[in-house]
């Protein structure tokens, strides 16, 4: 049965069962006079969210708004194929995703180019797309309105260049995506999220910082996984982390271009914020799920690449 709790005043978070696990996804639907559900997960999760949905006293004309953080799939990869069960529900994405909502084919070749086409399917199952008249692009400072409460729009670039966070007007909870990495409440272990091909480490010191202060006196909303109070402490050790990380592959490129090398270096070199957990070898394999050490390390060897061919352009603009 798809669990779903209530975590803040009206906010109620659903369990997607990604991959058929526990406690890895969650979408969170906001009651309002104009229900809206952030995050869908993937297409593999659409039966365990109608599940939690219905459970929750909400038909197919009762859903008014999906709203995502960004495109990736385990977080928006199910919007087509939920919202053919919510007619009248409007789709908000960044501007910059909205066009890869409407038709998809460029974002599953790329998506098949990082886990494979077998293990894609597994995860992600088919991307159907959104149909383009129910799509609404958002940007930063927008409001989307649902009634008798609001969500504000936070442009918060460094995961994904199409990444925003969520702030709900009644209770102050911020939804944070990916945007300060994945956090899995039972393992107690905050790790940076950083696949390619648009990581960003100052982008994403920068969307921390940003959360951190709309968040400061609320909670934070992680879609992997679940609500989190100790705000100021979650924030710092996700820009900490982020910097180790960074480093560690910076270091690594200096001794070998070989990715599988670097991303040993880069599971070796983190190993220990596992240190406490009670059984960290199930518990790397939760977060192995969501972004491997191969795909993370991809995503900082890029990161530098782009810095370095940015600072070689400012330095001869000719």
């Amino acid at each position: 049965m798809t669990s779903t709790v209530e975590v803040a005043e009206g906010v109620v978070a659903i369990d997607t069962m990604m991959a058929g696990r526990e406690k890895v996804t969650s979408g969170y639907l906001l009651r309002a006079s104009e229900p809206a559900l952030i995050e869908t997960g993937p297409t593999t999760s659409v039966p365990a969210v109608l599940a939690g949905l219905g459970s929750l006293g909400l038909g197919p004309n009762d859903l008014a708004h999906i709203v995502v953080t960004h495109i990736h799939l385990d977080h928006a990869g199910g919007v087509g194929a939920l919202s053919g069960h919510f007619p009248k529900a409007t789709v908000w994405v960044h501007e910059r995703g909205a066009p890869h909502l409407a038709e998809p084919d460029r974002l599953v070749k790329s998506v098949a180019r990082l886990y494979g086409e077998e293990r894609m399917r597994a995860l992600f199952g088919p991307v159907e797309p959104v149909e383009p008249d129910r799509l609404r692009s958002v940007s930063d400072g927008d409001r989307i309105a649902l009634g008798d409460r609001d969500i504000d729009v936070m442009y918060t670039p460094g995961h994904a260049s199409h990444h925003v966070a969520l702030a709900d007007s009644r209770t102050g909870a911020v939804f944070t995506g990916d945007a300060l990495g994945i956090h899995l409440p039972d393992v107690g272990v905050l790790r940076p999220a950083t696949p390619p091909p648009d990581v960003d480490v100052e982008q994403s010191q920068q969307s921390i910082q940003r959360i951190r202060e709309r968040a400061r006196s609320s909670v934070l909303m992680f879609s992997h996984y679940g609500p989190v109070s100790e705000v100021d402490e979650l924030c710092e050790i996700a820009s900490s982390r982020l910097t180790r990380w960074a480093g560690v592959v910076r270091a690594a490129m200096d001794q070998t271009d070989d990715l599988d090398r670097i991303a040993e270096m880069l599971d070796r070199g983190t190993a220990d914020e596992f240190d406490g957990s009670p059984d960290p070898g199930p518990a790397r394999e939760r977060y192995e799920l969501l972004a491997t050490m191969k795909m993370n390390a991809a995503g900082l060897v890029r990161y530098w690449q782009k810095r370095a061919e940015r600072e070689a352009a400012e330095r001869d603009p000719e």
